[in-house]
């Protein structure tokens, strides 16, 4: 299930996008601010970013920018009622990666983001791939090659986590939190699923202080 984060000050349109896209299957997380989008994006990692731009405290282009220059390459799309040249010229100078119109059809904009969401996760036939190794998304299955790689419970939920946010850093709180669905759960452990997946080759990078990352470079 892919996970959205929406920063959008209306209220209305906030509660009524959230209805729509859980519909669609996705887990969405809504703020209302961009210092609330700041704070979240800190300690959670997300599939999308859905941005207004004129959102109190930081304004979406000033988040973005933010987040692009602190090395968060999560896809986003803005959702504004700008629609000069100067304002979407901005956007996608700041790092969006697409600009949808308000007021939008929700189907474009669902098109929109499973083709962002493809595109970031470099999926292929519903594989994600880094060098040699291809995670299967519909029968959760990690491949070396053509080669099958067997995996623990706990080894294929982080397995899992890794490849869904590729070439991002995860909080190793958060992935406590998903491995242990919210009880308490050792750093240690972690280290010790992490070696293990590490022996099978994946190439996990440890972010000192933070957490850990599976690049493809």
């Amino acid at each position: 299930m892919a996970h959205l984060l929406l920063v959008e000050d209306d209220e209305n349109l906030a509660e009524t996008l959230v209805e729509l896209l859980e519909l669609e299957g996705f887990q969405v997380t809504w703020v209302g601010d961009g210092e609330q989008a700041l704070d979240v994006t800190f300690v959670h990692s997300y599939d999308l970013l859905l941005l207004d731009v004129n959102v109190p405290f930081v304004d979406g282009f000033e988040l973005l920018q933010g987040l692009r220059d602190a090395g968060n390459t999560t896809p986003a799309i803005f959702i504004t009622a700008m629609s000069d040249i100067a304002s979407l010229s901005k956007g996608f100078e700041v790092g969006a990666d697409d600009y949808i119109k308000k007021p939008f059809e929700f189907d474009e904009l669902i098109v929109r983001i499973h083709s962002l969401i493809r595109k970031h996760l470099k999926i292929s036939n519903n594989l994600i791939s880094v060098n040699d190794y291809h995670f299967n998304i519909d029968s959760n299955e990690l491949y070396q090659n053509e080669n099958f790689i067997a995996l623990s419970p706990v080894e294929l939920k982080l397995t899992t986590l890794l490849f869904k946010h590729l070439n991002t850093t995860i909080t190793k709180e958060n992935i406590l939190m998903e491995l242990s669905e919210g009880e308490e759960a050792s750093e240690g452990a972690l280290r010790v699923h992490i070696n293990k997946l590490r022996k099978h080759g994946l190439p996990i990078q440890t972010v000192k202080g933070i957490g850990y990352r599976l690049a493809t470079s």
